[in-house]
């Protein structure tokens, strides 16, 4: 009985709502926490804002300036660049001419993972996840055991995370899942992914090994981050079969996968190693064989970089916030860290860098009449491998902690390492950090595509 007047609810105010002010606060803590340097969350919570402080019509005006400003905007530009450079690169091509166009993919029913450590512990949730069924594989009971748990709690999360109806992930079915240290057991793969140490040595015998138990069509794959495919492919019989599939650190929560080809490898091997990126939800870019592929190439004059500014006075603290609040998700001090400091000592002990086979007399500072420093050498040998260690770059709650925090046994070894090599420190600004560490990364990019390793900027960025 009563009567139908105008009903629309622009018109009707916005009610009041207690302690807005303190939750819109928060809000925006909370924003500019997760998405540092991101112009769009930001005015997208600018909008919700004018919302609680303005009439409707008011506030679509104001949401339509702030959207104008985006629509300009560099990040915009960028963003849609990518979108576009993600689907570029399923349009693979080599520079021996094999391409996405002519090459069929195997099909993948079963895979192996050798090694269980950080990254092969990755790699098989990422398997696992995809639905394809994996052996994983170790060296002896003891690393297998240890191996076994980290997978299994690793996979627990993930099916923690997983969204309400989603399928159950099925983990705990051996024929979906099975731990061994027998070899033998690699004799009815499609694809094996090793995923050992940076030892050419021992990858030599474990591909060795392999092309003696696989099937003739089985591809054979190494996780390296910057050992050469050809020299590892010359131990097998089939050199055409073997390619680099590098993932990245945590390997089930990065997209990125680098699959580099030898100057052997088949098109057919490179074209189901891209469908397996695809099966993985990942991103598969096609690269050529140089020592640190594009990845990590792009990363060593980067870091090196960072180091030297800490050198000169500058801390870890203020060289990551710099490449944080520029929009880096992790500074290059804390990623290190993340990775573990080891990986790259075990590198540059194998270069002859470091360690015991760097002639004697060899300047502290130079090396192959380059400057070099060796602070993250010294971390190492004072046991400082990072996160994995609870110290490295920062010092951490525990071993395997996260929450990082400034170490003052970093600061007094800088001290005493300035004071050795009489290192005046001085005063590093937010633009020089940004600078050195952004253009160094930019010149080995622009090295990297006039070598051709890589088919076009976008497979780069």
């Amino acid at each position: 009985g009563q009567p139908l007047g105008p009903r629309r609810l622009s018109l009707k105010p916005v009610p009041e709502l207690p302690n807005m002010e303190a939750f819109l606060g928060e809000a925006l803590a909370k924003l500019k926490r997760q998405a540092r340097g991101c112009l769009a969350p930001e005015l997208c919570f600018q909008a919700v804002r004018a919302c609680t402080e303005q009439p409707f019509a008011a506030g679509v005006r104001r949401e339509r300036e702030l959207f104008g400003v985006l629509l300009g905007s560099g990040q915009a530009q960028a963003l849609q660049y990518l979108f576009f450079a993600e689907r570029a690169v399923h349009r693979w091509a080599t520079a021996t001419g094999a391409s996405w166009r002519r090459a069929a993919p195997q099909p993948i029913r079963r895979a192996a993972v050798i090694g269980l450590g950080t990254m092969g512990r990755g790699i098989v949730t990422s398997l696992v996840k995809a639905e394809i069924p994996v052996v994983a594989l170790e060296q002896d009971r003891e690393c297998l055991s240890t191996g076994r748990k980290a997978v299994m709690a690793l996979l627990e999360r993930e099916a923690a995370k997983a969204e309400q109806g989603a399928p159950a992930l099925e983990f705990h079915d051996p024929g979906r899942l099975q731990f061994t240290v027998d070899f033998a057991v690699l004799a009815d793969v499609d694809l094996v992914i090793e995923a050992v140490f940076e030892d050419m040595q021992l990858k030599k015998e474990i591909f060795c090994k392999l092309s003696e138990v696989c099937k003739p069509g089985a591809l054979l794959c190494t996780n390296t981050s910057a050992l050469s495919i050809d020299e590892i492919a010359s131990a097998t019989s089939r050199p055409q079969q073997v390619l680099g599939t590098h993932f990245f650190s945590p390997a089930h929560v990065m997209r990125l996968v680098e699959i580099i080809y030898g100057q052997h490898t088949a098109p057919s091997a490179i074209a189901t190693a891209m469908q397996l990126a695809k099966a993985l939800r990942k991103v598969g870019v096609v690269v050529g064989n140089c020592f640190g592929f594009v990845g990590n190439r792009m990363m060593f004059p980067y870091l090196q970089q960072a180091v030297f500014l800490l050198e000169e006075g500058s801390s870890t603290e203020a060289v990551d916030q710099a490449l944080e609040d520029f929009g880096f998700k992790i500074g290059p001090f804390r990623m290190s860290d993340l990775a573990g400091l080891d990986v790259g000592w075990r590198s540059r002990k194998g270069q002859g860098l470091t360690g015991a086979s760097l002639p004697a007399g060899t300047p502290a500072r130079q090396r192959q009449g380059h400057r070099y420093s060796p602070l993250p050498d010294l971390l190492c040998e004072h046991g400082r491998f990072g996160q994995k260690a609870g110290r490295g770059w920062y010092r951490y709650e525990r071993a395997g902690g996260r929450t990082a925090s400034p170490d003052p046994w970093l600061q007094s070894l800088l001290r005493q390492y300035r004071d050795t090599h009489g290192i005046q420190p001085r005063a590093v600004g937010q633009e020089e950090i940004l600078e050195r560490c952004l253009f160094a990364l930019i010149n080995e990019g622009f090295a990297i595509l006039a070598e051709g390793i890589v088919a076009g900027p976008e497979h780069l960025d």
